[in-house]
């Protein structure tokens, strides 16, 4: 890391975590400079080509295993991904999604029929996937969602409306979350696969404007009647979605919270190289004693966030981590990255505030961290309830 010193479990610091590493960096230093991220952000999504190629350098679905199209990696690779993601200015392509996410909600709760379907397109970048869970009625309250999915035959037609879905202009499969038994509460909840390029009915909105994260493709999308075969049913049996989403929310919060150690890293990082070198009455903005003690601050809440969230990336891969821990990891990391990203804008100054900065786009997208993933307050009451 740049300035906060914290080194990670000893399972990622081995030869060949290390050389994916570098071949990682590589990838993303070559791919996306900086006129390329800038152009995402313009455009609000990445360019198309980019999947196809991180799946021939071998980064798509690093954790799923080669027999479906895979590298056979674990989540140490995923890590290394996010890291190198953030390094490289690189977090509008949703490959966290795609890699740690969705392939792995396939691969643990999908029929073998399924895996050997859609696992190797996954891993080419031929297909792009995406979640659609949030809708406009229904965020936090996943056993809330009003999008059904009724059986006729040998199909389930879909209705309903998602909102803020990653990936969404570009994906090709989706998992849905809908209700296939609209009265059975979270036993009713099911997730279908939508092959977007066969869905009639199926249209995409806008890609929406938001505060931060400009890069990320965040859309819209509709489902009006369309069908979906009864084998796109994720595990072919209807009522087990709740389940499914919940055995995979600890891992996406972890993920959260580490890409919010990064960010704090790099806003320290830059930071501190801002204030050596800007200069005022006569001397560096270092030399005051109030940046020192504000930075002083800063590392430590820093160096703590990035201790508590290396332990138990540590334990997720140990197979240990419970939601309560994900919970507190993700609340907390979020929570710190917004306060020190704070105080390192105001170090800056009024140059803080001007968005060719670097420090101005990691205030914009720290803001988000707080609600995806679930929100700061529901984190709180998923702790509460191991009191």
């Amino acid at each position: 890391m740049k300035a906060l010193d914290v080194r990670p479990p000893a399972a990622m610091q081995e030869e060949e975590i290390n050389l994916f590493t570098d071949a990682c960096s590589r990838f993303f230093e070559r791919h996306v400079t900086p006129e390329v991220a800038e152009k995402w952000r313009q455009q609000h999504h990445c360019d198309r080509d980019i999947w196809q190629k991180a799946g021939e350098a071998g980064l798509l679905c690093t954790m799923m295993p080669e027999e479906y199209g895979g590298s056979g990696g674990d989540f140490r690779h995923e890590a290394v991904i996010i890291e190198q993601l953030f390094r490289h200015d690189a977090n509008g392509m949703g490959i966290t999604l795609q890699n740690a996410i969705l392939a792995p909600y396939i691969l643990m709760h999908g029929t073998e029929e399924q895996k050997q379907r859609w696992l190797p397109g996954l891993a080419s970048g031929e297909l792009i996937g995406a979640i659609a869970m949030t809708e406009p009625g229904a965020g936090s309250d996943l056993a809330g969602v009003r999008t059904t999915a009724k059986k006729d035959g040998d199909s389930y037609v879909v209705n309903g409306q998602k909102t803020f879905i990653s990936n969404g202009s570009q994906a090709n499969l989706i998992c849905v979350v809908t209700k296939t038994d609209t009265g059975a509460g979270n036993k009713g909840v099911s997730l279908m696969m939508v092959e977007t390029d066969k869905a009639e009915g199926f249209r995409r909105g806008r890609i929406l404007d938001k505060v931060g994260c400009e890069a990320a493709d965040t859309s819209e999308l509709f489902f009006e009647d369309v069908r979906v075969p009864t084998e796109n049913l994720l595990g072919g049996v209807e009522g087990k979605g709740f389940g499914q989403l919940m055995a995979e929310l600890p891992k996406e919060r972890l993920i959260i919270a580490l890409q919010s150690i990064y960010a704090i890293d790099e806003a320290l990082a830059c930071t501190i190289e801002y204030t050596k070198d800007r200069k005022l009455f006569g001397q560096t903005v270092m030399d005051f004693q109030n940046t020192q003690f504000k930075l002083a601050d800063c590392k430590t809440l820093g160096t703590v966030t990035a201790v508590f969230v290396f332990h138990c990336l540590d334990l997720l891969l140990q197979g240990k981590l419970d939601n309560n821990m994900s919970a507190m990891a993700k609340l907390y990391a979020s929570e710190a990255q917004g306060k020190i990203i704070d105080e390192c804008l105001q170090l800056f100054g009024g140059y803080g505030y001007i968005n060719e900065y670097p420090i101005a786009r990691l205030y914009r997208d720290a803001r988000g961290q707080r609600l995806w993933g679930g929100t700061s307050e529901i984190m709180k009451v998923l702790i509460a309830r191991s009191l």
